[in-house]
Parts: structure tokens; C-alpha cells; sequence
């Protein structure tokens, strides 16, 4: 079918030739297309005599026709099936879906990685916020030895001997000093301490503070554990509150001191006795060798200096 537009011709292709499934105007076809369409004109007015031949009985055997022949010709050319599979736009549009679905994977990633990104931001925040148990810490002075005093008066009455610390730390020290201190967890420590020689078997103490010598020996904070390589310094006093270390100058080398834990006991050997200021705190130094540190007031009454016995383990 044919008809004159706008100076232009319209053309309709036949409706099993695939390839012009579309309609299209004159100018819009390529050389091929034409061909076809006339060739397909041609084979239609053809048919239409034949068709007419046959109403006026005048019918031929139309199926070893030349018409036929091209008619099946054309109907079996691969080139005039649907070409629906390469048609360019058919391509562009199942790009396009590929794209549209690696952007959704995309946007479902980026989404997934952002909740885990959230949720360990506010995991860890959480955390932050936890704030851990603190173990208190002794406040070890380094300016003098434990056990000053001053002299008993003529009651028995002693008390903290300021006199022997800088001024300017006066008030810390015996601030400090009141402070209860923690036994770490799983320490080992003796729980006493027996000296055969000069007849002392008393209980040890956690510190040696004012506080902790009221009590009987204080073990420093800083010593090392019984048997173990390092210092473990006890204090007593020598003229008040039991006078538990009053005859350490008595000692002598090759005594025992014997220390007991919960589960065992060990022995340490004197090694040597000296007399020393209250600001010698080097004698407190830890030690390579497993050693034990006895410390006191000296002389006795005066109490203006320190005797420090020292000892190592068997």
C-alpha cells in the first residue's frame, strides 16, 4: 500500500516481512529495504492475478510458480527473521539494566558496610564510656625511710617525725599516709616473720605507713615477693608499739630470718648490719638477688637515725 503525505511517500511493508515490521517513510529506508519492498510488491500483485485466474476458472497449479518459489525463498531467509536480539536498541536497553542492576548491588553494599561501620562506632563508643576499675596504688615515699619517730616522752607517747621530711612535701606525705593500700591480686607476701635470734615471730602488715606500724611489721609496697629476686623491705619499730625490731643491732651474720607465707616459709641468712640517715633511701634500692631489708629507728630512745639489717634468701 502506497499513498502521497506532505510530498512524501508512506509506505507500509507487507505484514510477513519481518524486517519491516515498523513503519517507515521512503526516505527512512536503505537500499536493501527498498529491494525488498518492491520485490514484495511484485510477488503481492502476482498472487492477486493469480487469485483472480483462479475465480474466472482459468487456475494454474500455482505451487511450482516462479512467485512461489521466491515466496518461500524470502519466508525461509534467515535475514528476514525478527532481528529483535541484535536490534541496537534492544542492546542499549539491556545495558542500561545491567547497570541499573550493578547499581542497586551498589547501593545495597554501601548500605550493608555503613550499619556494620555504625554499629561498631557505637560498639566502641559504648566501650569508651565503661570506665575501668582502679586498683589504688601506694605512694611510696623516696625521701626517707619508714619508722620515724620522735621519742617517746615519759608516758610511751610517740608520734610521726615531720622533722625528717622537706618541708614542702610535709603535708602530701601525711596525707598520703592514711590511705589504706590494696594488696595486689595473686601477690604472695608473708603474713610473718620469725627472727630466732633476738626472739621477734610477729604478723606483717600491707605498708609500712604511721597507720601500719601501729600494728606490728610493715611490709613496703614496692618489695619483691618471698624467694623471689628483688627486695622485700619490713619495718618495725624499736621503741614503741611492741618494740618488735628493738635488738636488731644484736644480730649477726649467718642468723636466720624466716619469712611464711600462706603455703610456705623461707629462710633468709643475715649478711649485714649498718647504721645509716633517715634520707638513705638507696638501702631500699631493688637487688638483683633474692634479699631481705630490715629497717628501724636508732639508737634506741633517740631515734634519729635508722639500723638497717640485711639479708639473703637460702
Amino acid at each position: 500500500m502506497m499513498k502521497i503525505m506532505m510530498n512524501r511517500i508512506e509506505i507500509h511493508a507487507p505484514s510477513y516481512n519481518y524486517r519491516m515490521a515498523k513503519r517507515k517513510f521512503a526516505d527512512e529506508l536503505d537500499e536493501d529495504e527498498l529491494k525488498d519492498l518492491f520485490i514484495d510488491r511484485k510477488i503481492l500483485g502476482r498472487s492477486a492475478r493469480i487469485a483472480s485466474y483462479r475465480a474466472n476458472g482459468r487456475a494454474v497449479n500455482s505451487e511450482d510458480t516462479p512467485i512461489n518459489h521466491e515466496l518461500n525463498r524470502r519466508l525461509s531467509d534467515p535475514k528476514n527473521e525478527p532481528r529483535s536480539g541484535s536490534s541496537p536498541k534492544r542492546k542499549i536497553d539491556r545495558i542500561l539494566l545491567a547497570v541499573e542492576i550493578c547499581a542497586v548491588i551498589g547501593v545495597l553494599w554501601i548500605f550493608f558496610r555503613g550499619v556494620q561501620t555504625l554499629n561498631r562506632i557505637n560498639r566502641e563508643a559504648s566501650e569508651s564510656m565503661i570506665l575501668p576499675t582502679l586498683t589504688p596504688t601506694a605512694i611510696i615515699s623516696v625521701v626517707v625511710l619508714p619508722g620515724g619517730h620522735t621519742p617517746p616522752d615519759e608516758s610511751g607517747t610517740a608520734s610521726f617525725n615531720e622533722a625528717e621530711i622537706p618541708a614542702y612535701l610535709r603535708s602530701l606525705i601525711v596525707q598520703g599516709s592514711s590511705a589504706p593500700l590494696q594488696i595486689p591480686e595473686g601477690r604472695a607476701r608473708p603474713i610473718r616473720v620469725r627472727i630466732p635470734a633476738i626472739n621477734v615471730d610477729a604478723p606483717v602488715n600491707w605498708g609500712d605507713d604511721w597507720n601500719a606500724l601501729k600494728n606490728g611489721v610493715g611490709e613496703n609496697a614496692a618489695s619483691a615477693e618471698p624467694g623471689q629476686a628483688g627486695n622485700l623491705i619490713l619495718s618495725a619499730h624499736n621503741d614503741i608499739f611492741g618494740q618488735l625490731f628493738r635488738d636488731l643491732d644484736q644480730l649477726r651474720s649467718g642468723d636466720e630470718i624466716i619469712l611464711l607465707t600462706e603455703k610456705q616459709s623461707y629462710t633468709y641468712t643475715v649478711q649485714e648490719t649498718k647504721i645509716v640517715q633517715p634520707n638513705q633511701v638507696e638501702v631500699m634500692s631493688q637487688t638483683a638477688d633474692a634479699t631481705v631489708t630490715l629497717i628501724s629507728c636508732y639508737p634506741y630512745l633517740i631515734d634519729n637515725q635508722r639500723i638497717v639489717v640485711t639479708g639473703k634468701y637460702n
